[in-house]
């Protein structure tokens, strides 16, 4: 079995994937007003990207060696059908998930697994477009 710390941080990543599969289902079924024909899509789009981000990150736990979680993230979703609110949740969890992230690949550096890196790297740079994508509409 590859690093437990290494697993662990795996698994601390697909808990908030797995977060925000919920949220962003969530927010794409309550959202309401004029913004819900922009942000409904938005929300559905996300909820795809986190169930490919949760499948990579499960397997890759498994390839390590590892036991992938099936309980999300503790941390609350906020109910709400503010979408400035619905959007600075939003944001919020991807700036948790661009740290996970990245904790994952200080680890995977000295793991050896070139190929899990580069996908756990791509993985990080969308979850820093999206919080990119998020600063600038909650501003």
């Amino acid at each position: 079995m590859a690093d437990k710390n290494l697993i662990d941080k795996m698994n601390d990543a697909l808990a908030l994937e797995l977060r925000a599969i919920n949220m962003y289902a969530h927010y794409s079924a309550t959202v309401m007003g004029i913004n819900r024909m922009q942000l409904a899509p938005y929300f559905s789009k996300e909820v795809s990207e986190s169930i490919t981000h949760a499948d990579f990150v499960r397997r890759g736990i498994v390839k390590l060696g590892g036991v992938p979680v099936t309980e999300r993230n503790a941390k609350a979703i906020v109910h709400t059908t503010d979408y400035q609110l619905m959007l600075n949740e939003a944001y919020e969890t991807e700036k948790i998930a661009a740290k996970a992230y990245t904790a994952v690949m200080d680890l995977l550096k000295d793991a050896g697994d070139r190929d899990l890196f580069d996908s756990i790297e791509q993985i990080c740079m969308m979850e820093l477009r999206a919080l990119e994508e998020l600063r600038l509409l909650t501003a």
